[in-house]
């Protein structure tokens, strides 16, 4: 993302943030109908394209979002959007990229609010291993060809009164968009999750499950390394023979045995 599309998200996420404050019940509200909105764009290429188009000034931009959308969405998300479409963006994909995320803050402001944050963090992150680990259910997820309503209807048999309706609306919302492998967006939600409680993520593959306390001696070992609360996520993968392969952030530790054989071969090479 370029500079000016950097400050735009900025500005765009301190309208979210004084939109939500001191209003009890509309953050859900608000994340649904940025979801909406995000819909009706990605639907309708010229209104997208007027909307982001930088040779207009930002005012007449603002005044289209509100006449398009105003009296069918609450007053918040009005000013949300019509402060989004008012700022210059480098590319039309990063307004609706950003109108997305701030869909996504919304939601898990609301998860927060009513206490429900890390059931939701959870839940995203379980169900981007099991995406990512039945191949059949991700290439139906992710097929580009495959209408957007049949991918939701698809997530709402497997999900309705399984999990939280956040962690429902967010992951239909998630399918609908186009992304390479859902798996990994999934676990991006969860991570954004983890950062509203001002936490970051170690997602661990591991040769066997780990107990408990072998989990909360590596939370604090990372904890030590980042001066940060870490929440540790666990995937059981036997490929690795035996120890395990952290990743967080960009950061990767691996003490497998597959990781000492490759580094061995390598080295003989």
């Amino acid at each position: 993302m370029y500079a000016a599309s950097r400050e735009a998200r900025a500005r765009s996420r301190e309208a979210l943030r004084a939109a939500l404050a001191g209003s009890d019940g509309v953050a859900a509200t608000t994340g649904s109908e940025l979801f909406a909105v995000v819909a009706v764009l990605d639907d309708q290429r010229s209104l997208r394209v007027a909307l982001a188009d930088v040779s207009v000034p930002g005012s007449v931009r603002a005044e289209l979002s509100e006449r398009v959308f105003g009296g069918k969405v609450s007053a918040a998300t009005v000013a949300v959007l019509t402060t989004a479409v008012a700022q210059n963006w480098s590319r039309t994909a990063d307004l609706v990229d950003t109108l997305v995320l701030l869909g996504q803050e919304a939601l898990l402001e609301s998860a927060s609010d009513s206490g429900r944050l890390d059931a939701v963090e959870d839940e995203l992150f379980r169900l981007g291993r099991i995406v990512a680990d039945n191949p059949d259910l991700e290439q139906a997820l992710s097929d580009r060809a495959r209408p957007s309503s049949a991918k939701r209807e698809l997530v709402a048999r497997l999900l309705t009164g399984k999990v939280e309706d956040i962690t429902l609306t967010l992951a239909e919302q998630t399918v609908t968009r186009r992304v390479s492998a859902i798996g990994p967006a999934l676990d991006e939600l969860s991570d954004l999750a983890a950062a509203r409680r001002d936490q970051i993520v170690a997602h661990v593959r591991a040769a066997i499950a780990l107990t408990d306390q072998q989990r909360d001696r590596l939370a604090a070992a990372l904890r030590r390394i980042y001066a940060k609360q870490v929440t540790v996520h666990v995937q059981v993968d036997p490929s690795l023979l035996s120890g395990l392969v952290v990743r967080v952030g960009d950061d990767v530790i691996d003490g497998s045995a597959i990781g000492r054989l490759e580094r061995l071969r390598r080295e003989l090479a």
